[in-house]
């Protein structure tokens, strides 16, 4: 959990974008975005130099054709994933990605230094830091940090720990949608009726939709309630694909021209690659004023390749993209209308947030969507950060007479006997949240337990995001079944995740910080929605037949012992029926073992049933013998 922060210095609020970042400050007047002397906008660009300092910001963007391999963009998109989960985007970076340590994304400069993609954003950091705190007057050493809702554990550790290298005390870590819908409702006026607000937040890298009721008080000096009902998203959809889909547009058209085959991006060098980058997201800009932009690129030995872009053409490329969007919106709906008093579920508004949004295929997609005219009054590239100073100044202790309650977005559970999930915490789940499930042992004698956590909206653990692992160990043998094993899952406000477990008879406990070493892949967060409906009867019945091939085990086990310890006691016909029985259910649990899907989960179960009612005479000879022992 986090910790109580100090009161030594003013709480910021932070934007860390993939294109752009900003620093805000809440004030009697409200909240106010800080500059520097280039403007109050950041680029979320740092260029390395060997013999001195990183360049953080517009130089570092302004130059980074003249210095391709030293100068990082779009470090958002690294943050706690591996190289593997960044696939195609590796050649759109400029610099060199290297793997480092648990197969994490790395960048390497032309030097030879390795670097996370932590460290970069800390540079980000440290250069907002310095800019609140000459706007202020006084160190600042605190903030609140967004980050996209669908963010995973992985990727809001990766951002805590930016702010530490960076010198921050991260206070707490805000959905990106959340915070501007907090920025909205403080300049909604007088409002006294409930309503429900979408906030689609398409930025440079990532893209989220959530839905939101807020609840303005009663009467005055009362608390408003900004409570989210549902988030969707893809943390690798943004203008970046926009960029790089005109980029293969071009590269191909270039390719032709000089009579070579199909064009790749890795067909150029490095300073051509960030020519060609910077081209694409200047063409995207213009065509959101204009209908058409016109490209020119020199391309040595008196050769030039020449094109205007139109407007039309741009949209049939972002067509796939807005798509995705959308899709994600529909699902957000759904699940609102799914959560408590969202039956009759209305949009009021809808809230436009990142720099792609100003895009007009956007906006029109989106209108046609929720049937209303998007709210533009709010600077997408500004209301974040100003919604993360205004959580700020709630937790600086300003009476805001607001209350913000968020929500996970995927569910969070533990692998049980058999390779099934046990979900603990499900998605959408208001944070903080907590929750506690018993368990035991399917093992005799085990003195170690295993606790696997993992992320997803499967049935088993092959279809979900494995969070990490810890051991219970040191436990005194026991039979199966014995066992008291208590797990308990913590979610803070900032959407962190941690476990304790507790074993009661032997009193050992262990606990885990959840920091996996890679988040989601693109392709995971689509799918796992999806496949969870797609595959919702199938998944259901393999873990209702993995639990009773657990539980058969058991009762097998405990009722063969008392019928070779009691077995003769018992009148021929119970004890010829009851080894039947097990014949039977043993024959069961081994077709079960070796194919699931072959065996009828409703006559399992009802053949398990027999056994334990033809065992209760077993189980009251076993009772009377012990009571016997007792006495005597």
């Amino acid at each position: 959990m986090a910790e109580k922060p100090n009161t030594a210095s003013p709480i910021v609020g932070i934007d860390l974008g993939t294109t752009n970042s900003l620093v805000a400050v809440f004030e009697p007047g409200g909240p106010r975005v800080l500059g520097g002397d280039a403007g109050e906008i950041l680029p979320s660009c740092v260029r390395y130099r060997e013999d001195g300092p990183p360049i953080v910001g517009s130089e570092a963007r302004e130059r980074a054709v003249e210095f391709p391999r030293e100068t990082v963009t779009s470090v958002k998109r690294l943050m706690g994933r591996s190289l593997a989960d960044c696939g195609d985007e590796v050649p759109y970076l400029g610099c060199r990605i290297i793997e480092g340590p648990h197969h994490t994304a790395r960048v390497e400069l032309p030097w030879g230094r390795v670097v996370s993609p932590q460290e970069v954003s800390a540079e980000i950091l440290r250069e907002l830091k310095r800019r609140a705190s000459e706007a202020l007057g006084t160190e600042v050493s605190r903030a609140v940090v967004t980050v996209p809702a669908y963010f995973d554990d992985a990727q809001r550790q990766a951002t805590r720990d930016a702010g530490r290298l960076a010198g921050l005390e991260v206070v707490r870590i805000v959905n990106e949608p959340t915070a501007a819908a907090l920025a909205y409702g403080l300049g909604a006026g007088k409002e006294t009726e409930p309503r429900t607000v979408a906030v689609y937040d398409l930025g440079g890298g990532t893209f989220d939709i959530s839905i939101l009721r807020i609840t303005p008080p009663i009467e005055e000096g009362q608390t408003s309630f900004f409570q989210v009902l549902a988030t969707a998203g893809d943390t690798r959809l943004g203008g970046d694909d926009i960029d790089r889909a005109l980029v293969r547009m071009f590269t191909d058209e270039i390719a032709e021209l000089l009579g070579l085959e199909r064009g790749t991006l890795e067909s150029f060098d490095a300073p051509t690659r960030r020519a060609l980058i910077g081209f694409a997201e200047a063409v995207k800009m213009k065509l959101s004023e204009d209908e058409s932009a016109s490209v020119r690129i020199e391309l040595g030995e008196d050769r030039v390749y020449e094109r205007t872009v139109r407007r039309d053409e741009l949209e049939s490329l972002m067509e796939p993209w807005v798509d995705r969007t959308i899709e994600a919106c529909r699902r957000a709906v759904g699940d609102a209308k799914a959560s408590p008093g969202g039956s009759s579920l209305e949009i009021d508004r809808v809230i436009l947030v990142g720099g792609s949004t100003r895009v007009p295929m956007v906006r029109r997609k989106v209108e046609e969507f929720f049937g209303l005219e998007p709210y533009c009054a709010l600077d997408p590239d500004r209301v974040v950060a100003l919604g993360a100073a205004v959580q700020a100044g709630i937790m600086s202790g300003g009476d805001l007479g607001m209350l913000l309650l968020d929500v996970i977005p995927l569910s969070l559970g533990i692998e049980t006997q058999g390779g099934a999930v046990a979900k603990l915490i499900t998605a959408n789940s208001t944070v903080p949240a907590r929750a506690t499930e018993m368990f035991s042992t399917s093992v005799d004698g085990q003195t170690s337990i295993k606790i696997h956590v993992v992320q997803g909206e499967r049935e088993m653990v092959e279809h979900c995001r494995s969070l990490g692992e810890f051991h219970l160990s040191g436990l005194p043998p026991m039979p199966a079944g014995i066992p008291q094993l208590e797990v308990e899952f913590l979610v803070d406000a900032s959407g962190v995740l941690s476990v304790r477990a507790h074993e009661r008879r032997s009193g050992k406990r262990a606990s885990l910080q959840v920091v996996p070493n890679h988040g989601l892949t693109r392709e995971e967060v689509e799918s796992i929605e999806a496949e969870s409906f797609a595959h919702a009867r199938e998944d259901m019945t393999r873990h209702r037949i993995v639990d009773l091939i657990v539980n058969s085990k058991l009762d097998l086990k405990w009722i063969g012992e008392r019928l070779a310890a009691y077995g003769d006691k018992l009148e021929s016909g119970n004890r010829a029926e009851l080894e039947s029985l097990i014949a039977s259910l043993s024959a069961m649990v081994a077709d079960a073992e070796r194919d699931w899907s072959s065996v009828d989960a409703d006559a399992f179960y009802a053949l398990k049933q027999e056994l334990d009612s033809a065992s209760v005479r077993l189980q009251e000879i076993g009772i009377a013998e012990s009571l016997r022992r007792d006495a005597e």
